[in-house]
């Protein structure tokens, strides 16, 4: 059993940055792929970010490259979703996932998830 606890969503402005954390208990974190998928009202969740349990390749969806940076600290058991530019369009509550294959992650089947943590981006 994996235990996922992000933290770091907040109220911001847009055009402004937010981190995320999310920290695991319960399993060697290393093994496992971990990422963000976020819901956002009315819709379905979609996919955000995913990171391999080495920490060397990330995967990222359309709507967030080149403004979103996942990264992991496997001495900590913890990743992290670093979120500049940040539009109204990102508000959303985003959760963390684990898997132990990251692709289930990215597809959205992952075998934990978070409770999630609220983002709201004002315009």
């Amino acid at each position: 059993q994996v235990q996922l606890v992000e933290s770091g969503g907040g109220l911001v402005q847009a055009g402004g940055s937010l981190r995320l954390s999310c920290a695991a208990s319960g399993r060697t974190f290393s093994s496992y792929g971990m990422g963000w998928s976020r819901q956002a009202p009315g819709k379905e969740r979609e996919f955000v970010a995913a990171i391999r349990g080495s920490g060397g390749i990330a995967y990222y969806a359309d709507s967030v490259k080149g403004r979103f940076t996942i990264s992991r600290d496997n001495a900590k058991d913890t990743v992290y979703l670093q979120m500049n530019s940040l539009k109204p369009e990102d508000t959303a509550i985003y959760y963390c996932a684990a898997a132990q294959k990251t692709h289930e992650v990215v597809v959205g089947t992952p075998d934990y998830w978070g409770q999630g943590t609220q983002v709201t981006v004002s315009s």
